[in-house]
């Protein structure tokens, strides 16, 4: 249990680390996203044959899962940009939203009533993002950008589930990239037309980086995650990961300094933010013991 433990903090520090790898990697977000679909595409395709685990979908289902390949693949695309148009720990905050836009999301997808606890908890979180909206105008694009992405994961969080029941999770990550990279390669050359660059082959060093984001950040991640839910319950697994834009943020200020480009208002809203997962969480602990009480 204490290796799962291990293994469970350290996908967690891998995680957090997928925002130090957007600012690190100087390509663009459409071609970083795209570059770390076709590499962790072709890692998970060896890795699952090697294993034998290769396994064909009928075609309707491999389309479903496709697409929600290619929302995840946006979602990525705004994240990165936020991070590149503001900071890391700019990016990573605004994630933290997810909670908001599922209480939002959910009901109307899943056709069931709206929680006025989440929607009240979230808020928090919102207020939180407003204050740090204002605390300095060079970071509002960047902001808006981790808003719309935080919707987006939660867009795909809620998808994912709908269309990833009933198939291992390796299979569905396979099909996912490659909807993805589909996507994107379709949408590339409009995307390029609009933001241009000099050109569109990464340098030796952005390669590296691209090698190691896509085995680590996505292959070996996954690889963790599904040795640490063999021993540890799927509600300690996700309580633990609250701690990823921790995480994140501590690695941002250690590598790039972030810390002296952020005031008191950042700091404030982040608490707010952070208050409003920790009283989510607390909800969450509740309903689990009371249902745990019930005859």
């Amino acid at each position: 249990m204490k290796e799962a433990f291990i293994k469970l903090h350290l996908s967690v520090l891998i995680a957090g680390g997928t925002g130090i790898f957007g600012r690190l990697i100087t390509l663009n977000e459409g071609l970083l996203v795209w570059y770390r679909m076709l590499l962790a595409g072709v890692l998970f395709y060896i890795v699952l044959f090697l294993l034998k685990k290769l396994r064909k979908l009928p075609a309707r289902d491999a389309l479903r899962i496709a697409s929600v390949g290619l929302l995840l693949a946006v979602h990525w695309l705004f994240f990165y940009g936020s991070i590149k148009a503001s900071n890391v720990s700019i990016g990573v905050v605004c994630l933290s939203l997810m909670s908001f836009f599922t209480a939002l999301f959910d009901p109307v997808i899943n056709r069931h009533w709206v929680s006025a606890s989440e929607i009240l908890f979230s808020l928090v979180g919102v207020a939180g993002i407003v204050l740090i909206f204002h605390f300095d105008t060079r970071y509002r694009a960047g902001i808006l950008m981790g808003v719309v992405s935080s919707a987006l994961a939660s867009l795909f969080t809620i998808c994912n589930k709908k269309v990833a029941s009933g198939y291992p999770s390796g299979t569905t990550l396979l099909y996912e990239m490659g909807g993805g990279f589909a996507g994107l390669t379709c949408m590339l050359p409009v995307y390029l037309y609009f933001f241009p660059v000099p050109t569109i082959l990464p340098s030796a060093t952005d390669f590296g980086y691209l090698l190691l984001f896509a085995s680590v950040c996505t292959v070996l991640l996954y690889i963790l995650q599904i040795q640490v839910l063999k021993k540890i319950s799927a509600f300690t697994f996700n309580l633990t990961y609250n701690l990823e834009p921790i995480y994140s943020i501590i690695l941002a200020m250690i590598i790039f300094r972030e810390a002296k480009d952020l005031n008191f208002s950042f700091y404030t809203g982040l608490g707010l933010i952070f208050l409003s997962v920790v009283m989510q969480t607390g909800r969450v602990v509740w309903q689990a013991k009371k249902n745990q009480l019930k005859p």
